[in-house]
């Protein structure tokens, strides 16, 4: 009887030895299956995520801002005057100015017309620098970069832009302004809208609730501006406008025996 027990003791445990083997080699290949199927899925999504992903850089906007150029001075005067306010000829006079007399360069990756469209955008049709970088294909910070470049170079051209004004001579033989003998020109205010602090709408705030500062601005016959007198609240009247323009010291000076039209 002992003999049977001890046989049979040794062949369970011999059994039990080659099942434990067999089991954990089965379970260590269903894991590994397992692992080596997880890892073909994930790099599968991988692939599909790079496949489905474009790419996007600074070469690869080119052509999109090269055809927007295009569309807006190169085309037709109408869509140029549309976007810009001015026709080709003169928007390319413009640019031209900035580069001899302005100091303005062509970058490497923007020109001195592309510059330029950005500035006269936001003047024409006060868009807004997140509308400015969507249309040009460029940044936020690109766009404010050079809006403050184009501001730089226009007020230093301030004594071109704004002509020295000519009266009405006696002799004069220009059938719409011979009968305004001495005239110089005319002046008026007009109302321009900004951004200001809260605490600061109120002085802005117009008689028609917008919030707007009181321009005053002075030109020839021609229609060129002589003077310009930016700053007052909205909520200030002309006259009191008027009355600063004319006792500041380098202000609105108009000769004797000389008139202007308000």
């Amino acid at each position: 009887m002992s003999m049977d027990m001890g046989v049979f003791s040794v062949r369970f445990s011999i059994f039990w030895v080659l099942n434990f083997r067999f089991l954990t080699s089965s379970t260590d290949s269903i894991f590994a299956g397992n692992g080596s199927s997880l890892t073909g899925i994930r790099s599968r999504r991988v692939r599909r995520r790079v496949a489905y992903a474009q790419p996007y850089g600074l070469l690869s906007r080119i052509p999109d801002q090269v055809l927007h150029m295009s569309r807006l001075f190169l085309d037709s005067d109408v869509d140029c005057i549309s976007n810009l306010r001015m026709e080709r000829n003169s928007f390319g006079r413009l640019c031209f100015l900035m580069r001899e007399l302005g100091g303005l360069v062509d970058r490497r990756y923007i020109s001195v017309e592309e510059q330029v469209s950005m500035f006269l955008s936001i003047l024409a049709h006060h868009k807004k620098n997140r509308v400015i970088k969507f249309d040009f294909r460029r940044s936020g910070q690109i766009v404010s970069h050079y809006v403050h470049i184009i501001l730089r170079a226009v007020f230093s051209l301030h004594t071109l832009f704004l002509v020295k004004p000519t009266h009405v001579t006696d002799d004069s033989t220009d059938s719409r302004w011979k009968w305004f003998k001495g005239c110089l020109g005319a002046f008026d205010g007009t109302y321009i809208d900004l951004h200001v602090p809260s605490c600061d709408k109120p002085h802005f705030r117009t008689r028609k609730g917008r919030i707007s500062t009181n321009v005053l601005g002075a030109c020839d016959r021609n229609m060129m501006f002589v003077y310009v007198l930016p700053g007052w609240e909205g909520s200030a009247v002309d006259c009191r406008v008027l009355r600063n323009a004319v006792l500041k010291p380098n202000g609105l000076k108009v000769p004797k025996g000389i008139y202007c039209f308000i």
